[in-house]
């Protein structure tokens, strides 16, 4: 049994058996006792969903006007005028179908993957490989796109992409612990109003069940935020 150290048994004293609001969650999580690095800030939903049914898995994007605060490493896979797009727009790593081939053989050093549309026919070949890293390009997340330039942009600049996990959960960076309240509460708000949109048709009662917020090294604390009633 893992034993948790003074500072966090006095983190879990401080956060009381309710929900609290998005602002006063905030205050609270910035409140309790620190280490000594920059934790990162997280959100984590329940969604009212079967996870079982491929149709209703959920799978997005959102672009935090606040940032991360976490530098991206970016892969593209493009070839042409394109490749020199992405690479002129900040990649770290670009390349055609010697790049798919070098994926394929476990080079995983980048934390998101871009696809121009004309490789999907090549890329599509990682499914296996980036699949189960939640790395593979896909269209519903805006990582496959005539627009690659843009499409860098968006994710050095704060995009963040999503899905739902096997328990039917969500789990997101939503900053930086040093950012002010403010920020936080923006960049959260800015990510559920696009996850409540992606409801599934078939998903039935409260779609967001919960939301508990942290960071690296705090307890959850739960939020009393919910949307989507049927």
């Amino acid at each position: 049994m893992r034993i948790r150290g003074k500072r966090y048994r006095q983190a879990v004293a401080a956060v009381a058996a309710k929900r609290y609001g998005l602002e006063e969650g905030i205050h609270l999580l910035k409140t309790l006792p620190k280490v000594k690095f920059d934790e990162t800030v997280t959100i984590s939903i329940r969604l009212g969903i079967d996870p079982k049914k491929t149709e209703q898995a959920v799978r997005g994007a959102a672009v935090l006007p606040k940032g991360t605060g976490k530098s991206v490493r970016i892969l593209v896979f493009a070839e042409g005028e394109k490749a020199k797009e992405a690479e002129t727009a900040g990649a770290a790593i670009v390349g055609g179908k010697e790049l798919v081939d070098k994926v394929s053989k476990g080079f995983l050093d980048f934390d998101v993957a871009l696809a121009h549309v004309g490789m999907m026919r090549d890329v599509g070949k990682l499914g296996r490989v980036l699949g189960p890293k939640g790395l593979m390009p896909s269209p519903k997340s805006g990582t496959v796109t005539e627009d690659i330039a843009r499409a860098v942009q968006e994710f050095k600049a704060g995009k963040v992409e999503f899905r739902s996990d096997a328990g039917g959960n969500v789990h997101v960076r939503v900053g930086k612990l040093s950012f002010a309240e403010e920020d936080l509460r923006t960049n959260i708000h800015t990510f559920i109003e696009p996850l409540a949109a992606l409801r599934p048709p078939t998903a039935k009662g409260v779609f967001i069940q919960s939301v508990v917020l942290q960071s690296s090294m705090s307890p959850g604390i739960p939020l009393a935020i919910t949307a989507g009633a049927a």
